[in-house]
């Protein structure tokens, strides 16, 4: 039923580590045949219409219920959009967007190697990843597990990771479908997007998964799409995924996405996880038994089930592999080279980078990314590892004793700031009145206490809600000692909620959401005029996790950094998120965290040979401080190894090779999506619409097609390395029958180190009758190079590479006429230029 899609020229030639993989005796999925069928039918026909029902529901949160009489186990699942993390610690790979600017399908797969070695050292059948919805905001809590702004660059890595996962005899597990691409109420919103938009942008990816990557598996989202949860929707469920993509394989819910359990049977979904709470035997029975169900609907369920654990061998082995080692020194190998790869070099003025260490006697390390390390962001993303290198790690390891090396972290810790601040209650008293009421109205009398700061904070998610509900606020008053900026932070947990206000007005509003980071306030104060604080908070617990304090902005800032950038003859400013500010659940902040702005100004006044490394799943403001800085180094969550490839990368021991796999804008107000982003308002737990507004015309697809509108800081497809590459000699060969076309250039290495580039293949179709972007990426292939070197490089294109979804005849379309083709290594910098014409 698997067919052949668009499948350019995508085979890396990257010089990386050889990994050869630990022997798993008949690991990778046997292919489809007649006895794999006949033997499916055997075992259903074993089972009893409890069995049946038993199957479609999961248990235990992580795995499906065990048929002992047909010799089916219970199967295990883990998370794993980058790594292994349900049963302990495992090896943390870069997050996906950081493999996805490695631009490099064959590492991609090598990842999807290691991982799959790490769940069968666990005895895991499943790992829930990759994960393949599109980047659409920055602010979009969940980009880090994603593969960026273009189908086609995503698609092409999951594959990738797909191979690799399943060769080692696991299902990989393509997620989340479709149109999930926010988290600020990821359950309840509806993404409303048009039927062309869809099929181009929101669904080739999946498409690419199940068709060339044959992806054992299938996950639905939490949202909305076009007024249908996901979970339930026929049209994406059956009529696209199962019909038109010939998927054949498990399709399960997301955990707790299902909200009507026969609309969902009846729509496609095979099993729902974590167990059968809506799609449970009762239901189905009585819809079996009424006629609105029917057996052959649930015998494709359990043949969909018992056709991957057949497939997959897992009938006929122990998933266990005891000779795989669960820490494992060839896998950290390659989390390395993915986190080398993925490092992105987005400015470097005066050659400032590499760093030479032979000239260098002294160098600041400074940040809250500094250390300890931040594999990966929040969230089941996050992989707790047995050990991970810290960038602070990774310099002082490379330097040895040959440089002196200073660290600070530059910024108090959040709980520091928790425990500032000189309060005074409403008495007098030293500390905060903390009134305490049995509901979560603020109503009755209160039991009450004085807290001298209010530091009960823990970055907890996905918490058993109280049964008995408080509410509890601190009141009294903050006297300034001196005039200035003053920074108001505040912090609580999952679905708490709270409002701090300042002299009666609202200052910081945390309304009620999935998840949460901290927030803050500036406030400008005079010295010893009190202003009146009020705290309102209503924990979804039943105690207290909130966490505020008051810290002078001139404060903020350690005399240490200061003192140490002006002394050093460079200095190293990480800056970032982390698991308590980026993570799934939530949305996250457009602005940097509190403070590291102002941390990056101090740093960069003080030494003029400052170098910033951003921790993030995308885009960030940076107008306060990028232009005081010669140097930024894009980390994305570079896994265990970030911190050794870091190092490397700064002094020169590799030059860095990752392209951005989105567009950098200026400003939130240039992003294309964000008008249409988040709804002006909406009530937390009821459905909302969000129109994806933009279309096709998402990311760069935008901004080159609107030359005359603000381009973004850094496009889509840019990366700077140690070396230089020029390409040349373009050749374009006549379309053939099937209007397939070769393009073909020289790609030369014209600096003076080893260096890899990534060619990249654009197509623009001006002449076509529905409006297209100028330009889409249709092929890529990077390319390393010793200095010198050329080297000869041929893109194929298919007509699906030429054409659009028609809506008219709901299928794709070629305009004949002229079309445009673009190479280079950005989507703003393509040198060669060609035009083909296709006939009709």
């Amino acid at each position: 039923m698997r067919k052949s899609w668009l499948k350019p020229a995508l085979l890396s030639l990257s010089l990386a580590m050889l990994i050869q993989p630990l022997a798993c005796a008949g690991a990778a999925p046997t292919p489809d045949n007649a006895g794999i069928e006949r033997r499916v039918d055997g075992l259903l026909a074993k089972l009893s219409l409890e069995q049946k029902l038993q199957l479609i529901g999961g248990k235990d949160n992580f795995y499906t219920i065990a048929q002992p009489t047909i010799g089916l186990p219970p199967l295990k699942m883990s998370d794993g959009p980058y790594g292994v993390r349900v049963f302990g610690k495992s090896t943390a790979y870069a997050a996906g967007i950081g493999l996805a600017a490695t631009w490099d399908p064959a590492l991609a797969e090598r990842v999807g190697e290691a991982m799959g070695r790490d769940a069968r050292a666990r005895g895991v059948h499943f790992i829930l990843g990759p994960g393949v919805n599109m980047y659409r905001s920055p602010l979009n809590g969940r980009n880090m597990e994603y593969f960026g702004e273009d189908p086609l660059l995503s698609g092409s890595t999951a594959v990738g990771l797909i191979d690799g996962i399943q060769s080692q005899g696991v299902v990989a597990t393509v997620k989340h479908y479709a149109a999930n691409n926010s988290e600020y109420d990821r359950r309840h919103v509806d993404s409303l997007i048009d039927e062309r938009t869809l099929h181009e942008i929101y669904l080739p990816a999946f498409e690419m998964a199940v068709r060339q990557g044959h992806v054992g598996a299938v996950m639905s989202s939490y949202n909305l799409l076009n007024h249908d949860y996901t979970s339930e929707s026929q049209l994406l469920l059956t009529d696209i995924l199962k019909q038109q993509w010939g998927f054949d394989g498990l399709l399960m819910s997301d955990w707790g996405a299902v909200h009507d359990g026969a609309k969902a049977f009846k729509a496609g979904l095979d099993l729902e996880m974590p167990n059968a709470e809506l799609m449970n035997a009762g239901l189905i029975a009585a819809r079996l038994k009424d006629g609105t169900l029917t057996q052959a609907e649930l015998d494709d369920k359990v043949r969909r089930i018992l056709r991957t654990a057949v497939r997959f061998g897992f009938l006929d082995r122990e998933q266990t592999v005891s000779s795989l080692p669960p820490d494992s020194a060839e896998n950290d190998k390659v989390a390395l080279q993915n986190a080398l790869e993925s490092l992105t070099l987005l400015k470097n003025e005066h050659q400032v980078l590499p760093l030479d260490a032979r000239a260098i006697k002294t160098i600041a390390v400074i940040g809250p990314d500094a250390d300890p390390a931040i594999a990966g962001a929040g969230g089941s993303s996050h992989v707790d590892t047995f050990h991970a290198q810290s960038i602070l790690d990774g310099i002082r390891h490379l330097l040895g004793d040959k440089v002196t090396v200073l660290y600070t972290r530059g910024l108090p810790a959040p709980m520091d700031v928790f425990k500032q601040g000189q309060f005074t209650g409403p008495h007098g008293e030293t500390g905060l009145r903390k009134d305490v009421f049995a509901n979560d109205g603020f109503a009755g009398t209160p039991a009450t206490s004085i807290d001298a700061h209010v530091d009960q904070w823990k970055s907890e998610l996905w918490t058993s809600p109280a049964k008995q509900r408080k509410s509890m606020r601190w009141s009294g008053r903050f006297t300034p000692v001196r005039d200035g900026k003053y920074l108001f932070l505040t912090a609580a947990a999952s679905e708490d909620t709270y409002t701090l206000y300042v002299d009666g007005k609202p200052a910081i509003e945390q309304p009620h959401r999935e998840g949460q980071a901290p927030r803050y306030a500036t406030l400008a104060l005079h010295a010893n005029q009190p202003v009146t604080i009020r705290l309102d908070y209503k924990p979804d617990v039943d105690y207290s996790r909130m966490g505020f304090g008051v810290v002078a902005v001139d404060d903020m800032i350690s005399a240490d950094a200061r003192k140490m950038a002006k002394q050093a003859d460079a200095a190293i400013v990480a800056v970032g998120f982390d698991p308590a500010s980026e993570s799934e659940a939530f949305d996250r902040s457009y602005d940097l965290p509190w403070g590291q702005d102002a941390l990056i100004e101090a740093v960069a006044a003080a030494n003029p040979k400052t170098v910033v490394t951003v921790t993030s799943g995308g885009g960030y403001a940076s107008h306060r401080w990028l232009d005081q800085v010669p140097a930024l180094l894009q980390t994305w969550y570079p896994g265990q190894e970030g911190g050794t490839a870091i190092a490397q990368v700064l002094f020169g021991q590799h030059s860095p090779e990752g392209k951005l796999p989105i567009s950098f804008e200026r400003d939130i107000a240039d992003n294309p999506a964000h008008a249409g982003y988040e709804p002006k308002s909406f009530t937390f737990g009821q459905p909302f619409d969000v129109a994806y507004q933009e279309g096709v015309f998402l990311g760069y697809r935008w901004y080159t097609s609107h030359p005359e509108q603000t381009q973004p800081l850094f496009a889509f497809g840019h990366g700077l390395s140690y070396s230089t590459f020029a390409f040349a000699h373009l050749s374009v060969s006549k379309p053939d029958a099937q209007d397939n076309v070769s393009v073909s250039f020289d790609l030369t290495n014209t600096g003076k180190v080893d260096a890899a580039d990534v060619a990249q293949l654009y197509v623009g179709d001006p002449s076509a009758k529905a409006a297209r972007p100028a330009r889409e990426l249709k092929a890529y292939q990077k390319v390393r190079l010793a200095p010198g070197k050329t080297q000869h490089v041929t893109l194929k294109l298919d007509r699906r590479a030429f054409a659009y979804y028609d809506v008219a005849s709901h299928g794709w379309k070629v305009d004949p006429g002229m079309f445009k083709l673009y190479v280079g290594d950005a989507s703003d910098d393509t040198p060669l230029t060609a035009e083909l014409s296709l006939a009709p």
